[in-house]
């Protein structure tokens, strides 16, 4: 079972661990390409260590390639001194020991190279998705609205693994590989040029090849994660729908749907299987080629006389590592392809252009009163259409004011451009005599505390929820929201009380709970503007009573916006605006709205109708 752990981390602690960097820091425009966004993490966190990380490991293949120079001196001391009957310590063990060096050195650099990533990698792929995450959190509501949250938050973990695999390959494998054969060629160079001139020919044949081969299998490999990804959710679907498929009997139905997916998977998986048989089979016989010939060449200039057993065996030891270092790379360049995909894809994704950014002399937004005055505003969604043509709309310091309207009047939509989470295509929205769109984003929704229709709560404790209006809060404030908001009960009648974890979306509360959660967390932002989108729509009548008194101390000395289709929630306000296609149709008390006899009074008639005289 998943295990979760609350911290309760306040911003200067933040601030101050190392690993962490301020908000400042993260939120910068991350470039959206792959090469380019390694090497700004690299440039602007890791300079050095990569530095460092480079030079241990081409240190180490450096010395290491001289090993079969050691051995073949080795085995030609030991043909010296038995031909010369000289002693092991004399003839043998000074190659021997120079052997040992080489072992040695090379192994301490390797480990190195090791330490120095400890703390390079892991790092790395924090900052990465640290840097994403900041930049993600920065859109639009509209961009989340078209991407699933699932999909953003594989993206990003996806992006961090593959900047660490991508920068491993990069600064180990290849610096290895390429450095081994400088060193290797140079080697068989001073032996004899043709060995120098059969290794580069066939590493400039086989990489060429074998790069080729590994984006056709980058390619089958895309597809068979595409149809896994197609299958998996047809079955999900139809497991999260397991009570409609019993209801209808369509088991066997369902059945079959699945397998025609399913067969498509196998047939993917078929494809990329059969290709990397013929990727290996042909990596094996290139190298088997390259020994071979390479052997016999050696050999052939052995009996001549050219070369000494020795120089032989350097060869054929300096070849094998060569051929093996290069499979090695060769299987990493397929992931290598692989990585590179994923961390476009994921990039691609999430370093879209914000749609809402703050003005470049953007001010924060200090509100002491809470006056909110809406200009002429024109607003359409990105589809055509309109929400409002020509709107205009003053809201006093500390007025309470309902909005009410048909579905589609554009209530919702009001509120959004408020919070700047749509910006209008014509009209200004002030606060205090300040346009919105020119003070920091942030600032504003400080500014203004909402409680929705449908409440977020995290997958946290209940005190953290509430606490999240203000981090740096008492736990005495979170009680004393929590009991305005007629909250206190149903959380201390919990085993773990405030310490209770409320599950994904709230699963273990209930609608109203969620609610009134919410309200509590409004009640501890303490903000000047409050806005209320049915927020007491999920509550029994009640709880709906006892969360009223709630609401209308929290409404004291503030500007109110509330949403309601519910008339009888807003009655008291001190005007109610009612809304239909945009327009403002009447704007006035509740009484004298009744009074006039118009669209509202007809609404609350329908309302109430059924349940007391018409007023």
């Amino acid at each position: 079972m998943a295990r979760f752990v609350t911290r309760h981390i306040v911003p200067d602690e933040v601030l101050s661990t190392p690993e962490m960097l301020s908000e400042a820091a993260l939120a910068v425009r991350v470039p959206g390409k792959p090469i380019a966004f390694i090497a700004f993490l690299v440039t602007k966190h890791f300079r050095w260590r990569v530095i460092t990380l480079i030079s241990l490991a081409a240190t180490a293949t450096a010395i290491n390639a001289f090993a079969p120079v050691a051995l073949a001196r080795v085995i030609n001391a030991i043909n010296t001194a038995s031909r010369s009957h000289a002693g092991f310590s004399q003839a043998v063990l000074p190659a021997l020991v120079a052997l040992a060096a080489i072992w040695f050195v090379s192994a301490i650099a390797f480990r190195g190279y090791e330490a120095m990533d400890v703390n390079t990698s892991p790092r790395m792929r924090a900052l990465a998705q640290k840097y994403l995450f900041a930049w993600l959190l920065g859109h639009s509501p509209r961009y989340f609205q078209e991407n699933f949250a699932g999909k953003l938050g594989q993206k990003i973990k996806q992006a961090g693994q593959a900047t660490v695999s991508i920068l491993q390959i990069l600064c180990f494998e290849m610096i290895r590989v390429s450095v081994l054969l400088l060193v290797g060629g140079i080697l068989m160079l001073t032996t004899h040029a043709l060995y120098a001139g059969i290794l580069a020919l066939w590493t400039v044949l086989y990489l060429s090849i074998v790069i080729s081969l590994a984006r056709r299998c980058v390619i089958l490999s895309k597809a068979f994660s595409d149809e896994v990804s197609t299958s998996t959710g047809r079955l999900i679907d139809a497991i999260t729908n397991a009570d409609l498929v019993r209801a209808f009997a369509k088991a066997v139905y369902e059945r079959r749907f699945l397998s025609f997916f399913l067969t498509d998977e196998m047939n993917a998986s078929r494809r990329l299987r059969r290709f990397l048989i013929t990727m290996r089979v042909f990596m094996s016989l290139a190298m088997q080629a390259l020994m071979l010939g390479m052997v016999a060449l050696a050999g052939y200039d052995a009996l001549n006389g050219s070369i000494n057993v020795g120089i032989f065996a350097m060869i054929f030891f300096l070849t094998n590592q060569i051929t093996t270092s290069v499979q090695e790379l060769s299987f990493r360049m397929l992931d290598y392809f692989e990585q590179l995909g994923t961390l476009t894809e994921a990039l691609e994704l999430v370093t879209q252009p914000h749609e809402i950014v703050d003005a470049p002399d953007a001010k924060r937004l200090i509100v002491k009163e809470g006056a909110i005055r809406i200009e002429h505003v024109r607003f359409a969604h990105p589809d055509g259409q309109s929400v409002f043509a020509d709107l205009s709309l003053d809201i006093k310091p500390g007025e309470k004011v309902g909005l009410v309207g048909p579905s589609g009047a554009g209530k919702s939509t009001l509120v959004k451009l408020l919070r700047r989470q749509f910006d209008p295509q014509g009209g200004h929205i002030f606060i205090d005599g300040h346009d919105i769109a020119l003070v920091k984003w942030d600032s504003l929704n400080e500014a203004i505390a909402e409680v929705p229709q449908t409440p977020g709560v995290f997958h946290r404790t209940v005190r953290d929820n509430i606490r999240y209006a203000r981090p740096d809060a008492r736990d005495e404030d979170v009680v004393r929201a929590s009991a305005d908001a007629h909250a206190h009960d149903f959380i201390e009648a919990r085993s773990t009380g405030y310490g209770t974890i409320v599950g994904e979306q709230g699963i273990k509360l209930s609608g109203g709970e969620r609610q009134r959660v919410a309200i509590a967390r409004a009640l501890v932002k303490n903000a000047r503007i409050l806005v209320l989108d049915e927020a007491t729509s999920s509550l029994d009548s009640e709880s709906e009573h006892l969360i009223q008194e709630g609401l209308w101390t929290l409404m004291q000395g503030r500007t109110v916006i509330a949403i309601a289709h519910r008339l009888s929630t807003i009655a008291g306000m001190d005007r109610i605006v009612y809304l239909e296609n945009g327009k403002i149709l009447e704007d006035g008390p509740h009484r004298e709205l009744l009074a006039k006899a118009g669209a509202y009074a007809r609404l609350w008639n329908r309302q109430m109708g059924g349940f007391i005289d018409a007023a």
